[in-house]
């Protein structure tokens, strides 16, 4: 024994000396990148503040020519800001840092990059003097095109000299067509690259992702461990539900990746999937603060990231900030009483992005079914003798195309609509509509429809209510749990899950008495005023103003 007891000191020395090796070069690495990028990027730093402190100044000389009058419904925001300094006083208002916006794809014009605007202009009404930094991989557009794209769309209006884009150059690793095998590993690793080009362009003073890229933030973490960061998630890169979706005796099996966990091929699937939820839990343990669009979104990032956040000692929770939906506006313009109601067409509504997991073949099959249950209908051909024959049912499909693959998705369901014998007369599709004719639609229209499985919340639902359609939405996700839900002592929609289900229940809409309809569509719109921007904009700010406090700068 006496003879072993070298070799087992000399083993111990030995892990102790490399352990300490490891630890002293990770701290070497970390020191000398974050050192390396500031040092790289503080000539552009102070550019970029030299041209914010100009153009600010040319600003408020024309205004002073001609001055506009302010959007005096964003005055609660300063008021809702509930982060406060170390000695007990109100966060400063004239924090002028650095805010940098990770999202790659902001000229999108979906419901994400509403969440971003909104921010955005809830950031500069709170801290008038902070400049929002937007990487973005859009080389397509420049500034003043980007912000004019977002007034037409969105209806939101931003204080250009304080908004600044940085342009990506590595926005392909990102894409899910770069990664045919092993997508979630590679687009996540991925990030990691797009952070250190972001990082490589300006170093912020916070970081905040927009649009879930948990590893970029890890990767900020590590980098500058000083540098506050905040998450705005959407949608889990992964969920304990699309692990249960694998399994074919699971009832959560209805994603696109439903029943393919048999075999050796789906068992190592399995495993990949496990191993890749394990490191997402490690990389978003990291983020100080962290805010969820859901209360389905919150669930699934607690049951990930909390046990590490625990561990970490973060001491901000995980929070529900629902997305900005634009009630009031639409509300404002579309009246909602006896005499609309008798302008209501039997239209179908789908506002969507054209994506494979929005489900529109879906809607498009749902459809077809009952336009032939709606032709047999005894009941129908009774009420279609009150009707115009000329005016039969119709479905509208309003969604942005973000590139190729969305363009030719498009295609695709033409395609299908014409094998589904669904004639011009009955559908049409719109693709990057401005906001005016949204909202035209939104007018008309007696249903809306969302076919999406857990979908992660549901900006468009919350626009059906808000303009007085009744919603046909997925029994599953956001529109279920947050949405539509009864509201004032009945119900404000209706959930489906299969082709048959969704058919009925347009069915059941289209049929409905006219009081009972106009009821359900007014209590449908007062459970949309808790979704407003004001609502969004005061707890955004609550969450920034946080950060704000951790910076120190």
């Amino acid at each position: 024994m006496s003879e072993l007891r070298p070799i087992l000191w000399s083993l111990i020395s030995a892990i102790i000396t490399i352990g300490i090796s490891g630890y002293i070069f990770t701290w070497l690495l970390r020191k000398s990148v974050g050192w390396y990028l500031r040092w790289k990027t503080a000539p552009r730093r102070s550019t970029i503040l030299a041209k914010v402190k100009l153009e600010e100044a040319q600003f408020q000389l024309s205004e002073s020519k001609s001055p506009r009058l302010d959007d005096g419904s964003w005055e609660k925001v300063e008021k809702h800001a509930v982060g406060s300094a170390p000695n007990g006083k109100e966060a400063d208002d004239e924090w002028e840092g650095v805010i940098g916006f990770l999202h790659p794809f902001c000229n999108a014009g979906g419901g994400g990059e509403r969440v971003l605007w909104a921010a955005i202009k809830a950031t500069q009404k709170r801290w008038p003097k902070a400049i929002c930094v937007v990487y973005t991989g859009d080389h397509d557009t420049d500034k003043y095109q980007m912000l004019e794209r977002v007034q037409n769309r969105f209806n939101i209006d931003l204080h250009a000299p304080t908004i600044v884009f940085l342009w990506l150059s590595t926005r392909y690793y990102v894409l899910s067509s770069t990664w045919p095998h092993f997508t979630l590993l590679g687009q996540s690793l991925g990030s990691l690259v797009l952070a250190y080009d972001a990082f490589s362009l300006m170093v912020p003073d916070l970081f905040i992702d927009t649009m879930g890229y948990a590893f970029a933030l890890a990767f900020s973490k590590f980098v500058f461990p000083t540098i506050p960061t905040g998450a705005y998630v959407h949608y889990p890169t992964i969920s304990t539900d699309m692990l249960g979706s694998l399994d074919t005796s699971s009832t959560l099996g209805k994603g696109l990746n439903a029943g393919t966990g048999r075999g050796l091929r789906g068992f190592l699937k399995k495993r990949y999937w496990h191993v890749f939820a394990n490191l997402y839990s490690r990389v978003g343990g990291s983020v100080d603060i962290v805010m969820c669009n859901s209360s389905w979104t919150a669930s699934h990032i607690r049951s990930l990231w909390d046990p590490v956040r625990t561990r970490r000692r973060k001491p901000h929770p995980v929070s529900v900030v629902f997305p900005p939906c634009a009630v009031d506006q639409i509300i404002n313009a579309i009246p909602l009483d006896s005499e609309s109601e008798a302008t209501r067409e039997p239209t179908v509504l789908c506002i969507a992005q054209f994506r494979s997991e929005k489900n529109h073949n879906l809607l498009l099959r749902s459809f077809a079914r009952f336009l032939q249950s709606h032709s047999q209908s005894q009941q129908q051909q009774q009420q279609q003798q009150q009707q115009d024959p000329t005016n039969p049912p119709k479905l509208i499909l309003i969604g942005s195309v973000r590139d190729a693959a969305d363009a030719t998705r498009v295609y695709e369901l033409r395609l299908l609509a014409h094998e589904l014998h669904l004639t011009p007369n009955h559908i049409h599709f719109i693709t990057d509509a401005a906001f005016p004719t949204i909202l035209t639609h939104l007018a008309t229209a007696s249903i809306g429809a969302n076919c999406m499985w857990n979908e992660h919340f549901g900006i468009g639902v919350v626009e059906y209510q808000a303009a007085g359609l009744i919603p046909v939405v997925n029994d599953s996700g956001g529109p279920k749990m947050d949405i539509v839900v009864a509201w004032e002592g009945g119900e404000t929609g209706f959930h489906a899950s299969t082709e048959e289900e969704f058919a009925r229940q347009f069915a059941v809409v289209m049929r409905m008495a006219g009081g009972d309809r106009l009821a359900m569509r007014q209590r449908a719109r007062a459970r949309a005023k808790a979704f407003g921007e004001e609502e969004f904009a005061g707890r955004w700010v609550g969450e920034v103003g946080k950060l704000v406090e951790m910076c120190g700068c």
